[in-house]
């Protein structure tokens, strides 16, 4: 299976490629992945619970960093075994290219292995379900990297600064206002 494509992320190269080397930022971005551990600047290992098609599985691994050209790339190479599921190899070239002050476009180029009951799950399948995950890597990446203010956490900050403006219409047409606080007070 290959696959390429390009993410553009609202952040600094700099910023892209520090995350792209921090486990906690990987762990978090890596769909189904519940443990990552560095053991060096060029090497980790994974464990990653995934489900393709019918076959559910936990994949182990270990994970190279080669090439390492920083802030501009690297190649990662990485093979894991998901026991009776079967197993995927393969490697991903990583190019970051500036995309103006505070944005970086992030290319890949995959070329991936699978066998075992995996690959009897037919190319396809196998092809869906990889262009899946990458698009959920992204946008769990990209939030990572640069996160976006919620609309609703947004609103409610506004809402907060006037919470005389909260009311909306339906208060005003049923009275919203209040009395004088002063009479709704009892005299202590």
């Amino acid at each position: 299976m290959q696959m390429n494509d390009s993410q553009r992320i609202e952040a600094t190269r700099q910023k892209v490629w520090e995350a792209l080397n921090d486990p906690d930022v990987l762990k978090a971005s890596i769909p189904g992945c519940e443990e990552l551990v560095k053991h060096s600047d060029t090497e980790m290992e994974a464990k990653v619970k995934l489900k393709v098609g019918p076959v559910k599985a936990t994949f182990g691994g270990k994970v190279t960093l080669n090439d390492l050209d920083p802030p501009n790339g690297y190649t990662i190479e990485g093979e894991g075994s998901g026991g009776v599921a079967g197993f995927a190899r393969g490697g991903a070239k990583i190019r970051l290219e500036e995309d103006g002050p505070d944005a970086t476009i992030l290319n890949y180029e995959v070329d991936a292995k699978v066998g075992g009951k995996l690959a009897q799950l037919g190319a396809r399948l196998i092809d869906s379900t990889s262009k899946r995950l990458a698009g959920e890597f992204f946008a769990a990446f990209a939030e990572q990297v640069a996160p976006t203010e919620p609309a609703e956490h947004a609103t409610e900050e506004i809402n907060a600064e006037a919470p005389e403006q909260k009311k909306g219409w339906l208060g005003g047409l049923f009275g919203g206002k209040k009395a004088d606080p002063a009479a709704e007070e009892p005299a202590a």
